[in-house]
């Protein structure tokens, strides 16, 4: 008989979800910016530690906020790493930028800070750390770069809510950082993000460009007797629906986080007794908090990953590859440049593999993970 099917994730509710939902229905506010707006906003800000949060409807909203923030113009570059989801790079190429690719570290997966001095021209305006798996970025490395050169650092924290660098959430760091809600993070709302606002000489255009470009809130504030058109913008709000959503979530985020913690730690005292030289596991720096988003295995070339997710997918346990890099597709190709090699980016995209993590996976479901995935790495290590 087969066992039941293990998904590569599962989106958790709290329970209080649908209350929430139902008392924003109540109050008759159902657009962006209500109570439920606020108080995700407030919570983000007193438990990360940012200036303030601006919830969107997406990380990829927060991203494009972001960009408009930093001015970026036809022609500017930003440095980031290639190996990332579209969005770090499409939100500064909507506004004309040029996406700077430069290789990763082997260990993290995160951008080789030792490598953006050397990609910094004069048109270069910002730099966009991303924070692999919820793993930091050498952000003290990386901040006193941006310091030297006068440049942006925004953080591309979409996997690191609740992770830190030395004491400080990630996402806080850099003059702003964006979150992602997605249905596959840690906390989730379907869709949805935020922009953390660090430096505070952001705050109020933040505020413009996500209410269109007006200045709503200043109105609503009764700073002002009317609002008008002030700047650019767009419709970056979430409703109050997804924001009610949200909250339910953040309530539990500690909650989710250890659990989630736990089953990554789980995984990697089973897989770090293992002795094969072609395996590598994720580092974990000691200064380090993480929360525990994805586990990752790397199997040393492509032929060989997808052996192990096809063995698994036998075993019904649903194992997943991650990105393409960007500077491999179709459009990095046509608004991206890189000056040096990607060559450890090409080797992760080809090896890596990320196993099943979601709140509310059973002991016995892990147990099963971990038993298949050494009797699946024993088979291969005899081909």
């Amino acid at each position: 008989m087969n066992e039941l099917n293990i998904p590569f994730n599962k989106p958790y509710m709290t329970g209080k979800e649908l209350q929430y939902i139902s008392q924003a229905h109540a109050a008759g506010i159902l657009s962006g910016n209500g109570p439920y707006t606020k108080h995700c906003q407030k919570w983000l800000e007193d438990n990360l530690g940012t200036q303030k949060a601006l919830l969107t409807h997406s990380c990829t909203g927060a991203l494009e906020m972001a960009a408009i923030l930093a001015d970026i113009q036809p022609g500017d570059e930003i440095i980031m790493p290639s190996y990332t989801f579209v969005s770090s790079a499409n939100a500064f190429v909507l506004r004309g930028g040029i996406p700077v690719f430069v290789d990763i570290h082997a260990s993290s997966l995160n951008i080789n800070e030792m490598l953006i001095e050397s990609a910094i021209t004069s048109k270069t305006r910002a730099i966009l750390p991303v924070h692999y798996a919820g793993m930091a970025c050498n952000m003290d490395a990386i901040m006193a770069i941006a310091d030297r050169y006068g440049l942006i650092v925004i953080e591309d924290a979409a996997q690191a809510i609740m992770s830190s660098y030395k004491g400080r959430m990630l996402g806080t760091i850099g003059h702003m950082g964006c979150l992602s809600f997605h249905e596959t993070k840690n906390i989730i709302s379907g869709e949805g993000g935020a922009l953390l606002v660090n430096d505070i000489r952001f705050a109020l255009r933040s505020e413009i460009i996500r209410e269109k470009g007006t200045n709503r809130v200043e109105f609503m504030k009764g700073r002002s007797d009317k609002y008008s058109w002030q700047d650019i913008g767009s419709s970056f709000l979430p409703g109050e629906i997804t924001a009610a959503f949200l909250f339910a979530q953040l309530e539990k985020s500690h909650e989710i986080t250890a659990e989630r913690v736990a089953i990554f730690r789980r995984y990697h005292k089973a897989f770090i007794k293992l002795d094969f030289e072609w395996l590598r596991l994720p580092v974990i720096p000691d200064d380090f908090l993480i929360n525990g988003h994805i586990y990752y295995l790397r199997l040393n070339s492509l032929k060989l990953r997808n052996i192990f997710i096809n063995k698994m997918a036998d075993m019904n346990i649903n194992c997943v590859f991650h990105y393409v890099p960007l500077h491999n597709s179709m459009a990095g190709k046509k608004y991206s440049k890189s000056p040096s090699s990607l060559s450890v980016t090409e080797e992760v995209s080809d090896s890596l593999v990320r196993l099943p993590l979601w709140f509310g996976l059973t002991k016995k479901n892990q147990d099963r993970v971990i038993k298949s995935t050494i009797k699946v790495l024993e088979e291969i290590n005899t081909l």
